[in-house]
């Protein structure tokens, strides 16, 4: 009996060593100390949510403690401001916003991802990027099922205040390639990773082509859905020629924002491949494998 006994407690010294590598790799090492460098993190609250709500986003965001953050209402007022939406809208999506150094780049995390229907992270990031927005790690919530585009505008305000501004005109195109990529999943039931990669392969040959009119735009556009193999809509091809068209007239670096998104995407690919060095289903397969074996094992020790 001694010897099972000795065994079981063997056996639990190797799982809390199996386990607490997950534990601390899912922290983010977060700390009370405010950042005198880049100011307080910046809270935007969707104004149609009742004030339990907003302390739902709140404790989802970690930002319960109104000293450590600068709050701010985000309305339809705002929309109406920022990209020329309908000022009677209802803002529900809420965000985080906290400034990183030179070099961090756009990163978003959805923190209630079972409330975020439309908007992926993958997409707030294109579309941030397509704005103007640099280094920043970009939290949204929503208490309740939305479809995430309020969103946007929120992270918007956040980067509107304190003596920032971003350019008008790059807020209302990022605004509309969000519209364009979340329309063309929706309706031509295209998988949104597959959209992303399009917009980022036409973004980066934009780059490296610099086409000076439409036609060339046009020309791209029809290029790339031929390499990734899908069928467009006529109406939703002229969606994204008009997107890109616009793009092209701002002369946004394309090739800056392309460059960023990809590392945001290598970052979450090397994250997985660091972990596993094997396919994901083959890992979590093992690793219930490993766990029946461990329970079989112990219900021995009472046979």
């Amino acid at each position: 009996m001694m010897k099972k006994i000795s065994m079981l407690l063997i056996f639990v010294l190797l799982l809390g060593t199996f386990i607490s590598p997950m534990v601390l790799a899912d922290g983010d090492g977060e700390n009370d100390a405010i950042d005198e460098l880049h100011g307080k993190p910046i809270l935007v609250l969707g104004e149609a949510l009742s004030e339990n709500q907003r302390d739902q986003v709140r404790d989802s965001l970690n930002a319960t403690n109104t000293d450590q953050v600068e709050e701010y209402i985000v309305t339809g007022q705002d929309l109406q401001n920022f990209i020329g939406g309908n000022p009677n809208a209802n803002m529900y999506s809420s965000a985080k916003v906290t400034h990183k150094n030179e070099g961090h780049g756009v990163v978003v995390e959805i923190v209630t991802p079972e409330n975020i229907t439309s908007v992926t992270r993958e997409m707030y990031a294109n579309a941030l990027l397509t704005a103007g927005v640099e280094n920043a790690l970009v939290e949204v919530a929503s208490p309740l099922k939305v479809t995430g585009h309020s969103a946007l505008v929120g992270i918007y305000k956040a980067f509107n205040v304190e003596g920032e501004s971003l350019d008008q005109d790059r807020m209302e195109v990022a605004n509309q390639e969000l519209n364009v990529v979340t329309e063309i999943v929706d309706e031509e039931g295209i998988d949104a990773d597959e959209v992303t990669a399009l917009l980022t392969e036409i973004k980066k040959v934009i780059s490296e082509l610099d086409p000076a009119t439409r036609e060339e735009i046009e020309q791209i556009v029809n290029e790339q859905l031929q390499n990734f193999n899908l069928e467009l809509s006529p109406e939703h091809r002229e969606l994204l020629i008009d997107l890109f068209d616009r793009m092209r007239s701002l002369n946004i670096d394309f090739g800056q924002v392309t460059q960023q998104l990809e590392d945001i995407v290598s970052d979450i690919r090397g994250r997985l491949d660091g972990i596993t060095n094997v396919d994901t289903e083959g890992l979590w397969n093992g690793i219930k494998n490993f766990f029946q074996s461990i329970a079989k094992w112990f219900s021995g020790l009472f046979d």
